[in-house]
């Protein structure tokens, strides 16, 4: 059954014609400034990887990837979740030098996804990563990524209102940071969504740090498969989102695992069996450079920069009827 809800009132500032156009111009605007914020250039990437190579994202641990057999070898692929593992190979492969990294879009279908104002089984972010040094993986080298981030956001948001004025969105540059912990320990009688809300209500644009690990309570602020973000150098970026009154994440992302961290949270994680896949070993032989990296959702943002109250105004997917219906009856297009 549908969770959506269209808040009363609403209507999209931009008509179905400008919104492609706009929808079209963030997509090339947002990549120019991210490439030159972060230093990347941009690479091909898989729609789908080897079932065996352990290269997919297992997100949750939980969530079933789209699977088909290839008719010439017999073998199993499956359709990507993310590309999390597959960048920090391609990087080895592509020989990026120190600080500089790649970005690429990412197109997965999620099945088992929640179908609301903000979740689809389609998933169209940019995936990025770049190189770093050792002794880069630090929290300031994190915190300083973010801010860039969140910078070519609202640099995005500034030449997007050249063009359409009439846009309502204003952004905070000014990032406020929060560990889950502190977040837990301000809030303690609350989910950790409500949590998010609270908090992102009060700092339109924020960032929780070090996502994965549990909490004081017992449980972790949110689910990280434990062989791509390192636990204690990860985090999420969210704005507030006037329209639903929500907090909206617009990206997560991380310093990337080492062997030592990859071998303890493997251990946390009671995944020892992933240890066998051949991406896994070549991280714990210290053959993949350190990296830091993350996605960040296209429909999403353009959500966020549109003034949208649902992400099947910014994105073609499938629907439950439903969600038709009731934005249908509240006059939004899905698209």
């Amino acid at each position: 059954m549908s969770t959506a809800i269209i808040p009363q009132g609403y209507r999209s500032v931009l008509n179905l014609y400008e919104t492609q156009e706009a929808i079209q111009r963030i997509k090339k605007l947002f990549q120019g400034n991210l490439s030159h914020a972060l230093n990347l250039k941009r690479v091909s990437a898989p729609l789908f990887v080897d079932s065996g190579s352990g290269l997919n994202d297992n997100l949750n641990g939980v969530e079933r990837p789209v699977s088909f057999d290839v008719l010439e070898t017999g073998e199993e692929a499956e359709v990507v979740h993310s590309l999390a593992k597959w960048k920090r190979l391609a990087l080895k492969r592509y020989d990026f030098p120190v600080g500089e990294g790649l970005y690429t879009d990412m197109n997965a279908i999620r099945r088992d996804e929640s179908l609301d104002n903000l979740h689809s089984i389609y998933v169209d972010q940019w995936d990025w990563e770049k190189v770093i040094r050792e002794e880069d993986r630090t929290m300031q080298t994190l915190k300083d990524t973010m801010e860039r981030i969140v910078s070519a956001i609202c640099v995005t948001l500034d030449m997007l209102r050249w063009t359409y004025p009439q846009l309502p969105v204003r952004l905070d540059r000014n990032v406020s940071f929060i560990t889950s912990q502190e977040l837990e320990d301000l809030y303690p009688g609350l989910t950790p969504k409500e949590r998010e809300y609270r908090y992102v209500r009060a700092h339109p644009t924020a960032c929780i740090l070090q996502i994965g690990a549990p909490l004081r309570s017992g449980q972790p602020h949110d689910g990280r498969a434990p062989d791509y973000d390192d636990w204690a150098l990860n985090g999420d970026i969210l704005f507030y989102h006037e329209v639903l009154d929500c907090a909206l994440e617009i990206s997560s992302m991380g310093i990337r695992v080492s062997p030592a961290s990859l071998d303890a949270q493997l251990k946390a994680a009671h995944a020892e069996d992933r240890r066998a896949l051949p991406f896994h070993q070549m991280l714990l032989n210290g053959e993949l450079p350190f990296t830091m990296g993350g996605g960040i959702g296209q429909s999403r943002l353009c959500m966020l920069l549109l003034n949208k109250a649902h992400i099947g105004e910014v994105q073609s997917s499938y629907w439950d009827s439903d969600t038709r219906k009731i934005c249908e009856e509240a006059g939004v297009t899905l698209l």
